[in-house]
């Protein structure tokens, strides 16, 4: 279920070499050219926040970051022989041939990390998101998988309604270390975000 390949670009920029990787079925390069970085799942949103703490553990382990979106209103319905996973939007009025990383994510992510010195790849992913950093996780042999905790509000009670927590997901379901950031942590004193929907 790995989207990834064609659309390489490479750059300079703030950060150290950018990979675009964005859809095809060159999994087999994708994975040995991403071999051992660090994982992060993509969320438009929170995805700055996430993304900062996951490129300092990248850098620490002195690897390459992998920032990963994963689109749930698409599903996946075929896994061709060479990789490419074909797959259809759930509202039809969504439909697009290309499975594509954001371009305007992909450029408020890049001014995050203009003080990365290590490499960066952007991948585009459909389907659960669990399951789908899971995987591309595995293909490449991450260390781990970043991502971030449960978003305030009702956006984030909804997604995780239908699709349940991401990290509760990937904790349970794979062997990687998941590092979960936290985005709106409250004190004490105040109710979790999930005690006023209860």
């Amino acid at each position: 279920m790995v989207h990834c390949g064609h659309a390489r670009r490479r750059r300079r920029s703030g950060a150290g070499e950018v990979v675009a990787v964005a859809r095809s079925g060159e999994v087999a390069d994708a994975a040995e050219e991403l071999r051992g970085w660090v994982v992060v799942g993509v969320v438009p949103g929170t995805a700055e926040t996430v993304v900062a703490r996951a490129a300092e553990f990248a850098r620490r382990f002195g690897t390459g970051l992998a920032c990963v979106a994963v689109e749930p209103d698409r599903m996946a319905f075929a896994e061709s022989i060479d990789g490419t996973v074909l797959s259809y939007p759930i509202a039809p009025e969504d439909w697009a041939d290309e499975i594509a990383f954001e371009p305007e994510l992909r450029e408020r992510l890049l001014t995050v990390l203009v003080d990365h010195a290590g490499p960066v790849a952007f991948v585009a992913l459909t389907g659960d998101p669990a399951t789908g950093l899971s995987s591309f996780a595995g293909t490449v042999d991450a260390p781990m998988i970043v991502v971030g905790s449960r978003e305030p509000g009702l956006r984030g009670s909804l997604r995780e309604f239908f699709a349940g927590s991401v990290a509760l997901h990937l904790s349970h379901r794979q062997a990687r270390p998941v590092v979960v950031v936290p985005l709106a942590p409250v004190s004490r004193a105040q109710a979790l975000p999930w005690e006023d929907e209860l």
